[in-house]
């Protein structure tokens, strides 16, 4: 008898070992082959903390789940944590491969600890179905497993790499809200066409949301019916026992704002951010109308009578740090985004070109670039060597810091701007207020990302740990911009009175809370005319109704 198990494992059967079904058993074989939800229900058994290995009880929502997985090819869903996401896509996982012959499935998750972790769990509930419903084992191993029908599952972790060169049946994405966004971009430009090629192939992604990144991105557009996914979001309410008690003692060992993403499954972005959440929130992208998939998006074709400025930020060109630069119409308040490029690959001797390609096309558009670093030769090639005719100068002048201007001469101008603690300082307080009062429309994702991760450290902001702020530093600069006295002469646009303007009313009830009233006796010396005219003065020290009642008998 022994021979007939797997490598000395008593809960595994061989290859190629025959059993004698029973009647009942063939029946109850075409039932589960027919029916994902019945099988999970029936067969599949999961370790519970409290009570070990345990038959698995669905919820209602889990259910769900898989019969989404089972009718649609692209799925998506927001789960909050703890409610058994994970363990129910791993029964449909096995369901698939056990009966489905010569197909291949991908566990990934962001380590390739936990995708490993995922597919244990799956191969102990394998070792728990009946053997007369198991298929005999090829290959089992921390990494992947092969049954003797063909069907393959392996675990690896979500990078460009982890499945280049394969074709899978099924990928499963897990937690895809914590991969971090370049490499989140990254898998699904090289992983997609591994999918793409089959009509029956299909995707799973689950996660609890982590700010607004590629999850939130493909979740939003499968909510707006733009991509193929199948969006299905699960309330923490509808895991039986947690209820309004359960969620305050969570509150109480935890936070609101931990409650708040993990539970309440909000697409909240780091602590601290520059831009309150609530604006980041009622933040919408739209679908660029041109994308050349080398980095730059259109949201609006040139207009002849319209003027624009791009605002530039430089990097190396080593895969680290974006070049960027961000086109803004400036015609009219209020200022909104018309294109962008981001490319971490692009050489900075090359950089000037592009800039220049784009800046000609946008009606020779204003060019201001930051030149901390490497940025200074950008700007020395525009100016000099392309002869663009309107990058933008800065010169100190004195207590008054940098200003910008066209044609400075002498030791203390550059073309382009130095930024320092002072002039960021200045940028992140002007594109708080633009943001936040609607004086500058966004629509671009990849901005929105990098406003949710831009955050407070010290006394400066900058991008939270594992995310850029290339574009973001664009805005920043375009915003100590907008107040420089050489914009408001080329756009005739103030725009901090624009924004006192729209404010006035508001800020004059915030100064005076309770009012002032009058009793319409006093004028502007606090004095009383009676009906012959004579002049009556108040006293410094009486009372209004005692002085004027005197005055009346008079």
């Amino acid at each position: 008898m022994n021979d007939a198990v797997y490598l000395g494992n008593p809960n595994l059967k061989k290859a190629n070992t025959s059993i004698n079904f029973t009647k009942k058993q063939i029946q109850e074989f075409i039932k589960c082959k027919d029916n994902p939800v019945y099988f999970a229900r029936e067969y599949m058994k999961i370790v519970s903390l409290d009570e070990g290995l345990v038959p698995f009880k669905m919820y209602d929502f889990q259910e769900k789940l898989i019969d989404n997985f089972h009718n649609n090819r692209f799925n998506i869903a927001k789960l909050p944590r703890q409610t058994g996401k994970s363990t129910t896509v791993i029964s449909y996982l096995l369901h698939y491969a056990l009966f489905n012959d010569n197909v291949k499935i991908a566990i990934l998750a962001n380590k390739a600890e936990t995708s490993r972790e995922l597919l244990s769990r799956l191969q102990l509930a394998y070792e728990n179905l009946p053997k007369w419903m198991q298929m005999g084992v090829l290959e089992w191993n921390k990494g992947s497993m092969q049954l003797e029908n063909n069907s393959k599952i392996i675990a690896a972790s979500t990078s460009s790499s982890a499945v280049r060169g394969n074709s899978f049946n099924i990928i499963f994405l897990d937690e895809f809200a914590f991969i971090p966004n370049h490499i989140a971009e990254q898998f699904f430009s090289s992983v997609y066409p591994t999918i793409s090629s089959g009509k029956t192939t299909k995707v799973i992604i689950i996660s609890t949301p982590q700010g607004m990144n590629m999850f939130y991105k493909l979740w939003h557009d499968a909510e707006r019916g733009k991509n193929g996914y199948v969006p299905l979001e699960v309330h923490w309410s509808q895991v039986p026992g947690r209820d309004a008690a359960w969620r305050e003692e969570t509150i109480r060992n935890t936070s609101a704002r931990q409650f708040t993403q993990e539970f309440e499954c909000e697409f909240l972005g780091s602590v601290d951010t520059l831009i309150s959440a609530a604006k980041l929130r009622s933040m919408v992208f739209e679908d660029p109308i041109q994308d050349n998939n080398k980095g730059l998006k259109v949201y609006e074709k040139v207009i002849a009578e319209k003027d624009y400025i791009i605002t530039v930020d430089v990097s190396r060109g080593t895969s680290n740090d974006y070049s960027a630069f961000v086109v803004f119409d400036i015609t009219t308040l209020p200022w909104k985004i018309v294109a962008k490029y981001r490319n971490n690959e692009i050489k900075p001797i090359l950089f000037p070109n592009i800039i220049d390609q784009v800046a000609r096309n946008y009606n020779k558009a204003y060019i201001l670039i930051e030149i901390n670093d490497i940025g200074e030769q950008v700007g020395n090639i525009l100016h000099y060597d392309l002869e663009y005719p309107n990058v933008l100068m800065c010169a100190m002048r004195g207590r008054a810091g940098q200003i910008v201007g066209q044609g400075f001469s002498g030791t203390k101008s550059q073309l382009g701007l130095k930024m320092s603690k002072v002039t960021k300082k200045i940028g992140c307080s002007n594109l708080k207020t633009l943001i936040e009062d609607d004086k500058l429309i966004i629509t671009d994702y990849e901005i929105i990302s990098e406003l949710t991760t831009f955050i407070q450290k010290n006394q400066s902001f900058e991008a939270d740990d594992g995310h850029n702020d290339d574009l973001v530093m664009c805005l920043v600069i375009f915003a100590w911009l907008a107040v420089q006295p050489y914009f408001k002469e080329m756009t005739d646009n103030d725009v901090r009175k624009r924004i006192y303007d729209d404010q006035a009313n508001q800020i004059e009830q915030d100064m005076a809370p309770f009012g002032f009233v009058s009793n319409g006796l006093e004028d502007e010396e606090s004095k009383f005319v009676d009906e012959n005219g004579d002049v009556w003065h108040l006293d410094e020290y009486g009372d209004v109704a005692t002085d004027v009642s005197y005055m009346m008998n008079y």
